[in-house]
């Protein structure tokens, strides 16, 4: 047999001295605890999601501020009538009970605790069942956890269907200070306890339940699981909770914290409205939409109200929509809206000076108008100018010889050379007719010189007159403006 060379010597020690070092660094299999059987969901603090509770909203979409879920406005506990029922019997030991009072405290610190708010209750149970206090006794934080303080275990046994039945019967009544249904301010019920019931409990725990508690089992080191399940409400991982001793119980406050929050979303800003948010309480909320807008059916955005459309807008005459939700009056052409800003008056476009007519401007009283030529005048084809009528042109004059203008619309008539105007000023005569008229009269007579004379007079004044006339004419603006 050979010998073992110093090389596979020192290889051999070091192979040895790995492998018990590897054995020292593995951590022992963990021994299997009273509720890890197969099959069984159960939920432990340490696990539990900060979702799902019942009565919570969703999860915020974006991730609020930090602490939201617990500053002010954001997590505000809705109102319970809450009685903790805790097992006080002869396993739960002096030390051990004290930290059950420590959880009942921690989480009454985290409730809103009032006449109006959270109404808390303390039943002891063993073997016997003690209402240290009702849910009436007490409505402030400072003394309800003195009067935790002060609760004190009792004996042996553990009769957690008599204590839920106790409960029931005097805790949860409106003489103890619940409230009655027509409140709908929920019934819960938190049950401790670290060992099996010696009573039972199904039936008495579904009445519980049928009657509108409802019932969280906390169970402690040894607490029996079935029974746990038993006695509290569906679904079971939301209401059913294990700890392996009393010293970590404390850590079960913050999830029934979570479990009682009602979450704010309009502070979150997780709502999702348009426009406005309102909080109905309990983690509840509503949309509502500005002035001018209307929800629409997904209950979340906002259109605007066509106020025209719903003819209830008032305008007389013209109603316009603003992108605002709002609307104004407007009014046709030729019409001013009124100081009421609904009806329209017709403007008297003539009174306002700016219409262009040259002569006469007359208002036809519907906001309209149209112009109009002074006497001799005829309106031009852009409806406001005028020119003047040519008399002699249009053949009306009436004249026998010569039609003479005037230059204002009037005329005079003249006659051919030869010839003198009659006393009916159109007609004219020869003027040998005339002195034919005078040499039939005897022109030594004294009858026949008058008459001569009388006439040429008459010509001469008619001659004058008419001079008069044109000077006068002529001196009359032509362009004057009229306004009827």
């Amino acid at each position: 047999m050979s010998r073992l060379t110093p090389v596979c010597y020192l290889r051999g020690l070091l192979l040895l001295w790995s492998l018990l070092l590897l054995l020292l660094l593995l951590p022992p299999p963990a021994a299997p605890g009273p509720l890890d059987r197969p099959g069984i969901r159960i939920r432990r603090p340490e696990i539990r999601g900060p979702g799902g509770s019942p009565g919570r909203s969703p999860a915020p979409t974006s991730a609020p501020h930090a602490g939201a879920t617990q500053g002010p406005g954001v997590c505000k506990t809705r109102p319970l009538d809450l009685v903790f029922i805790i097992d006080s019997s002869r396993s739960v030991r002096p030390l051990e009970f004290t930290k059950v009072k420590t959880f009942v405290s921690r989480i009454i610190d985290t409730l809103d605790i009032g006449a109006s708010d959270t109404r808390v209750a303390v039943v002891n149970y063993a073997s016997t069942v003690k209402i240290e206090f009702q849910l009436q006794t007490y409505s402030d934080k400072r003394s309800l956890k003195q009067a935790v303080a002060r609760v004190r275990p009792l004996s042996t046994g553990t009769m957690s269907g008599l204590a839920i039945q106790t409960a029931m019967d005097e805790a949860f009544t409106v003489a103890a200070g619940a409230r009655g249904p027509g409140s709908n301010i929920p019934k819960v019920a938190i049950i401790v306890t670290d060992g099996r019931p010696q009573d039972q409990v199904n039936e008495v725990a579904a009445r519980a339940r049928a009657s509108g508690i409802e019932l969280y089992a906390v169970g402690v080191d040894r607490a029996d699981l079935e029974s746990l399940r038993m006695m509290a409400s569906e679904p079971l991982d939301e209401h059913v909770f294990y700890v392996e001793t009393y010293g970590v119980i404390e850590k079960l406050s913050s999830r029934f914290q979570e479990t009682f929050c009602a979450v704010d979303p309009c502070v979150l800003g997780t709502h999702q409205c348009q426009h406005v948010c309102i909080s109905d309480g309990d983690g509840k909320h509503h949309c509502e939409c500005s002035q001018g807008y209307t929800l629409n059916v997904d209950r979340k955005t906002c259109s605007a109200i066509d106020k025209c459309a719903l003819s209830t807008h008032g305008c007389e005459h013209i109603c316009v929509n603003e992108r605002s939700g709002s609307y104004h009056c407007e009014c046709h052409e030729g019409y001013a809206l009124n100081a009421d800003r609904k009806t329209c008056s017709a403007q008297d476009k003539c009174a306002l000076g700016t219409v262009g007519c040259q002569h006469i401007c007359v208002n036809d009283g519907a906001g309209d108008y149209h112009c109009e030529c002074f006497e001799g005048y005829s309106l031009n084809a852009d409806k406001k100018t005028c020119s003047v009528d040519n008399k002699c042109v249009l053949g009306t004059h009436g004249c026998q010889h010569i039609c003479v203008s005037d230059g204002v619309a009037s005329y005079h008539c003249d006659c051919f050379p030869g010839y003198i105007l009659n006393e009916d000023k159109t007609t004219c005569s020869a003027v040998e007719e005339a002195r034919s008229l005078i040499s039939t009269e005897d022109s030594c007579g004294c009858e026949a010189t008058v008459a001569f004379q009388e006439k040429v007079s008459s010509y001469l004044q008619r001659l004058n007159t008419k001079l008069d006339d044109i000077l006068e004419k002529l001196q009359v603006n032509e362009y004057g403006q009229v306004h009827r």
